[in-house]
């Protein structure tokens, strides 16, 4: 009796652990993270406002679209308060220069284009203050409130000729740039006046006298202009003409006017070869004259904005980051001393207080600030994951095979290793130009967290040409498409294999962009090295991606350095998947945006169509017809996520073979969603 009281004891614990015990994190968790953005802080730096992204949860019934953004104001040092909540997404706050109201650019009601609006720091409805005939883009509110300066195209006056089918376009022609416009709000119903009309404008800062605006100028409204051609002007409020001209050696970053006017404040390009915007960089207003700060630091800076007469800038080193304040010689004054298992994205400064925005290995973006040196947490919003048991995630570092020191974060799943160690899914950013930090890595694209919960080891690497580690580390992969960038990943696979954590015969490659042309790559020229892979808005065919691509001079001139007819036709070829499709054994699927203008979905066609023709190896290919260079919408993200670890359970199981049938294109979503109105 007493043997049977002890087994019922037993039994009761096991059961009361078992119904307490935390779950692990699963795709459907992601639309319940919630991420903090565009902090700003009041003049007299007391009320710090920002916004709240969250996507839209399709299992519980929300309608499709993409993510929807609320603002969201501290006082005092106070709990987060919702001003203003609902559908869509807000974007561009700011203070007014009294600290009584909160402009922000929003689309909303019967609003055919984004609006400006304000709402009162006392609380209330926001009020629509200004509509255009088009989007309103980046803005400006003059210090007396009373003038609003805006970035807009003007209206297409064609409209009554398409209603009727003259719907025929010129490519990459328009008449319809960005320019500067500006109209008294104070006056109800006074018309917008054209400001500043030299090239397109993607955005300014208004001075606080109000009396000068910088802009970022390129010479026409196509996207390869805006990574490769954008200068700083400086223009006069008062006659509309151009002070000064801020030549950018290369791609241009963020930029901010400091309080007196007399310098410029930035993140941009070394050299027109230079693949990002990571250099800190000042200016002069009077003279144009610009000094890079920071040329030759292993880091990468992300935002920069002024703390007195020096520069708060946030400093990505490898995988962490850090808040330092320079002074305008590039000296180091401090670095404030940010919780060690934070990254910091983004800050904002007014009256000496600091606001930032950080992630975490166990949260995305949430608000700190600097008290006495030291960071603070002020939010909460993914307060559910206290009870989710996440994975382990943790830095590891390998050598390449010439000797180079790659860095990468590693996800491992909860519980006992196996004895061969964990399957592995290689995860690879995009850019190149690119990098991840050690924080939040966890997304529909990117398995980290989910992934772990369905027990593969998730790695992401900073391989070669990744950002982070300063401007030689990022020109490494340059005019060597798939060499030694791509080599660092097989090498960080057998690594991970060296040291005991992942199964060699078990390895799956995913990717988007640049990371998709690694799949793709992966899959073909690598075969031998992966057993599945999930390729993303990737490159197949280099000679092709450069004639239907909209960044080919980027291509150009901080990727191959050589233009396709300088003897290099056959080199780009040989760098492409689809060169090497006969030799692929590796179970590829395939997916792509219909409207992707950076990577034509035509790059994934042709790999498909490669494959088909010339191997038996399984291959499918899965078009988003509303989406582009990624995935906006939250049915498309969901419908991703699980295709993806759909394939790699498929063709990483430990009895899987390439003759292993593929999984059903069906994903069973009928069922889940049957009772959902």
């Amino acid at each position: 009796m007493i043997a049977l009281r002890r087994l019922l004891i037993l039994a009761l614990f096991s059961l009361s652990f078992t119904t307490y015990a935390k779950q692990s994190f699963q795709i459907e968790h992601l639309p319940q993270l919630q991420a903090a953005s565009n902090v700003t802080i009041s003049p007299n730096g007391k009320i710090v406002a920002y916004t709240l992204s969250k996507s839209r949860n399709i299992l519980a019934g929300d309608k499709d679209a993409k993510v929807d953004s609320h603002l969201y104001v501290i006082k005092d040092n106070g709990q987060p308060a919702l001003f203003v909540g609902g559908e869509g997404e807000i974007s561009n706050i700011q203070f007014s220069a009294d600290g009584d109201l909160l402009y922000f650019k929003s689309k909303r009601g019967e609003d055919k284009f984004d609006a400006l609006y304000a709402i009162s720091l006392n609380g209330g409805e926001p009020q629509r203050i200004y509509s255009y005939e088009t989007a309103l883009g980046d803005f400006a509110v003059s210090g007396d409130n009373k003038t609003l300066y805006f970035v807009a195209s003007q209206k297409d006056d064609r409209e009554k000729l398409k209603e009727k089918g003259f719907k025929a376009y010129a490519f990459e022609e328009t008449p319809f740039l960005k320019h500067i416009w500006r109209v008294d709000i104070s006056e109800s119903g006074a018309k917008a006046e054209v400001f500043f009309t030299e090239g397109h404008v993607s955005d300014f800062v208004l001075s606080i006298d109000s009396k000068m605006i910088v802009a970022a100028v390129a010479p026409t409204h196509l996207i390869d202009d805006h990574y490769m051609k954008r200068d700083l002007v400086v223009i006069n409020v008062a006659t509309g003409e151009i002070k000064q001209r801020v030549d950018i050696p290369g791609k241009l970053g963020g930029f901010e006017l400091s309080d007196n006017g007399k310098l410029i404040a930035m993140y941009a390009g070394t050299d027109i070869h230079d693949s990002s915007d990571g250099v800190l960089m000042v200016a002069d207003v009077k003279t144009g004259e610009l000094r890079q700060l920071t040329k030759d630091a292993k880091q990468h800076i992300m935002d920069v904005d002024w703390y007195g007469s020096d520069i708060l800038a946030v400093a990505h080193r490898g995988v962490e980051a850090s808040l330092v304040v320079y002074e305008t010689d590039g000296d180091i004054d401090k670095t404030f001393a940010t919780a060690k298992d934070i990254v910091v994205r983004s800050a904002d400064v007014a009256n000496g207080q600091i606001r930032f925005v950080a992630d975490s290995a166990n949260h995305p973006n949430e608000v700190f600030s600097i008290v006495r040196n030291k960071s603070k947490k002020l939010t909460n919003h993914n307060a559910f994951l206290s009870d989710i048991e996440l994975a382990e995630q943790s830095t590891f570092e390998y050598n390449a095979r010439d000797g180079a020191n790659i860095q990468g974060l590693l996800i491992t799943p909860n519980g006992e290793k196996p004895a061969k160690g964990w399957p592995l899914i290689l995860t690879v950013h995009g850019g190149p130009e690119a990098h991840l930090s050690d924080g939040w890595i966890t997304r529909y694209s990117y398995p980290g967290q989910f992934g772990a919960s369905q027990g593969y080891a998730v790695y992401y690497p900073n391989y070669r040409g990744s950002t982070g580690r300063g401007v030689a580390f990022a020109k490494e992969h340059q005019n060597d498409y798939a060499g030694k960038e791509f080599n660092d990943l097989v090498d960080g696979v057998k690594a991970l294999a060296k040291a005991g954590i992942v199964d060699k015969d078990r390895v799956g490659i995913t990717g988007g962009s640049y990371g998709g042309y690694a799949s793709m790559w992966g899959a073909t020229a690598l075969t031998e090295h992966f057993k599945a892979a999930v390729a993303f808005v990737g490159i197949s065919n280099q000679v092709s991606k450069f004639g239907t691509s909209d960044i080919p001079n980027e291509m150009h001139l901080v990727h191959s350095l050589k233009w396709p007819w300088e003897d290099n036709w056959l080199n780009l070829i040989e760098r492409s998947p689809i060169y090497h499709a006969g030799d692929a054994t590796t179970p590829i699927l395939i997916m792509h945006g219909e409207k992707d203008t950076r990577v034509h979905p035509s790059q994934s066609m042709e790999l498909y169509r490669s494959l088909k023709v010339r191997t038996e190896t399984p291959v499918r290919l899965i078009f988003y017809p509303d989406e582009g260079h990624g995935n906006r919408f939250a049915a498309a993200q969901y419908d991703y996520a699980l295709r993806l670890m759909r394939w790699m359970n498929t063709y990483l199981a430990e009895d899987a073979t390439r003759n292993t049938a593929m999984p059903e294109f069906d994903l069973g979503l009928e069922d889940k969603l049957k009772d959902l109105k």
